[in-house]
């Protein structure tokens, strides 16, 4: 006991010694969870620090990411970080950033500091120990009071509790402070202990600075049997430096160097101990699942097929050759069609019900371990999960989002079912691959290529059936495009991707009655855009261009067009086409017309160009 006094007290001192040497950070959020991490790092985590991407290792999430100057000090104890890189924290170049990042520490797993996101990212983690790999390591996550505000945090408390994963630690820092005052239940340790074992876990309350009972918390949270294991730790922000302990208004704030002096002075002074973690279990490799050659779905060009339906089709088959393919989905599998992964692999399939913040979660927890995922709903409700997904790409996550249903093609379900900001809001992700196929058989191909894409990649897809233009086998490359119709007398461009692909080649038929070419342009890649073949088909056609899009003018493929060609030299005329009103229900047909996307104002548009 007398060692982790001395530990906890130099967590603390490290805590304040860098934060005070960056000049920003949050020390009194470090403070009150020091104790509950030095017992955790001397006497419970498995970890082998020379090997931070072991299988076998326990994982640890900061989801109260703004405390990780102690996920820092935790890392100098163990002896994998200098004193100096620590007070190299927030500097610009160092590897401690402001909130833990994992493309510069081997040792950080995801990133945080979006609040409410570390205990789902956990429950992916959990799941993928206990279904995919069968090992036994431990996923601790450490959790603020003022997050657990969050409706992400209760839909992993939901989940957690469904799969039985007891092998899930959340670690709750009761400090009863948050940003800018009493959080909302404050000490109420019996109301978070109530809530938790409501979602079917097993709550553990725990005085937060008793090392002894800290130490006996977390040997009981080792015994659980089919629960996850919340334990509920009174603390008190500040604690260890009475100026501040349990006081509003510090948070977020460094101590000045008198300030600073004056705490460390409390606490006892420098220590530099360094601790030897557990080793984890030398345990078999993880568990693995049989694969077998590549056979991608084939369709009869003529005949029709959704491509909603072709992502399900090929995902067994790119699954049934590639054993880390993981498929999620958020209760809408009999539409988005990851049903049919769901009946070839079960064992791979983990449905996250109508919570698409854990979706989302889920499959970057399953993502940093290796995993490819695969996660489908409506391509309207990815925006729930806006955040997590653009906190994935800064986790370096590979993640392999699917939005069915997208676009006023869906019809009569109404606005709120179609997804009409999706392609903006995914070509913003930073990295990311934006894809959107016409046909089922150029579905198949780039289902298969997002498999070995890295970041952030999102497939869109439609609920229609449509025709199969593309024979089976034909490859398509991430980045490219297709031109269907071409000419040397072209007098006007036409682009479009998915449904209006089809649309356009109607207006090509009818614009060729009337000796009116046009040059027909597939970008099924959204970003990357094929930036040389528009190039070359706006000198080609005078830079007459016509963009059609179900989907919202703003950020879409219109203005991915736009961006591909703001370096041309020549004057560009260029007409988006794109749903401008607020669409209502109808026949998929109706809607098209009535938003200005259809084969008839494809030809109204080229002959206001030609």
């Amino acid at each position: 006991m007398n060692d982790l006094r001395h530990l906890a007290a130099q967590l603390r001192v490290d805590s304040i010694r860098c934060t005070t040497e960056a000049g920003s950070g949050h020390p009194t959020s470090c403070l009150s969870a020091a104790d509950l991490m030095a017992v955790l790092l001397a006497n419970y985590l498995k970890y082998d620090w020379s090997h931070p991407h072991l299988p076998n290792n326990d994982r640890l999430i900061f989801s109260k990411g703004h405390a990780c100057p102690l996920l820092y000090a935790m890392f100098k104890a163990a002896g994998v970080i200098t004193d100096e890189e620590l007070l190299s924290l927030r500097k610009f170049g160092s590897r401690l950033q402001g909130h833990p990042n994992p493309g510069v520490l081997p040792y950080v797993d995801v990133a945080t500091g979006s609040l409410g996101q570390g205990l789902p990212i956990g429950v992916g983690m959990a799941l993928s120990g206990k279904y995919l790999d069968k090992l036994p390591f431990r996923v601790w996550v450490l959790l603020g009071d003022s997050e657990m505000s969050e409706g992400s945090i209760w839909e992993a408390f939901e989940k957690a509790s469904y799969y039985k994963l007891d092998h899930l630690i959340a670690i709750l820092d009761m400090n009863r402070l948050g940003q800018r005052g009493e959080t909302e239940l404050g000490w109420d340790s019996k109301a978070y202990a109530t809530r938790a074992r409501a979602f079917g876990w097993r709550a553990i309350e725990v005085d937060g600075h008793d090392l002894v009972a800290i130490d006996q918390a977390y040997r009981e949270a080792l015994n659980a049997d089919g629960q996850p294991i919340c334990l509920i730790a009174r603390t008190e922000k500040g604690h260890g430096f009475a100026a501040v302990a349990d006081k509003e208004n510090w948070h977020g704030k460094p101590f000045d160097p008198e300030q600073a002096k004056k705490a460390i002075n409390a606490l006892g002074g420098l220590r530099s101990l360094t601790i030897q973690t557990a080793q984890p279990e030398a345990l078999q490799p993880p568990n693995s699942f049989r694969e077998k050659a590549l056979e991608l779905p084939r369709y009869e060009p003529g005949s029709k097929e959704a491509t909603r339906k072709a992502y399900g089709d090929a995902l067994v088959a790119v699954g049934a050759s590639r054993a880390a393919v993981v498929a999620l989905d958020a209760e809408v599998s009999n539409s988005t069609f990851s049903e049919e992964f769901k009946h070839a692999f079960p064992e791979r399939f983990f449905e996250m019900f109508i919570a698409e913040q854990q979706l989302v979660a889920a499959a970057v927890g399953l993502s940093v371990l290796g995993k490819q995922v695969y996660a489908s709903t409506f391509a309207a409700f990815f925006t729930r999960a806006y955040d997590q997904i653009r906190m994935a790409a800064i986790s370096n996550a590979n993640l392999r989002l699917v939005g069915s249903h997208a676009g006023v093609s869906i019809g009569e379900d109404g606005p709120s079912q179609m997804g009409l900001e999706d392609l903006a809001m995914m070509r913003a992700v930073h990295g990311s691959t934006v894809l959107y196929p016409c046909d089922p058989n150029q579905t198949a191909q780039l289902v298969l290529a997002m498999s070995d894409l890295a970041g952030i990649s999102y497939l869109r897809t439609t609920r229609a059936k449509t025709p199969v233009i593309y024979p089976s086998g034909e490859s398509f490359a991430v980045g490219g495009s297709r031109i269907l119709r071409q000419s040397a007398r072209d007098q006007v461009t036409v682009v479009a991707a998915g449904i209006t692909v089809h649309e356009a080649l109607q207006a090509y038929e009818t614009l060729m009655l009337e000796n009116i070419a046009i040059r027909v342009i597939d970008a099924y890649s959204v970003k990357p855009m094929d930036g040389r073949t528009l190039r070359t088909a706006a000198q080609d056609t005078q830079g007459r261009i016509v963009v059609v899009e179900d989907h919202w003018p703003e950020g879409g493929l219109g203005d991915a067009v736009l961006d591909a060609l703001a370096d041309v030299p020549m004057n560009l005329h260029v007409t988006k086409l794109a749903v401008r009103s607020m669409p209502g229900s109808g026949k998929p047909e109706q809607l098209l017309d009535a938003a200005g996307i259809n084969a008839d104002h494809i030809v109204k548009a080229v002959k206001n160009l030609a």
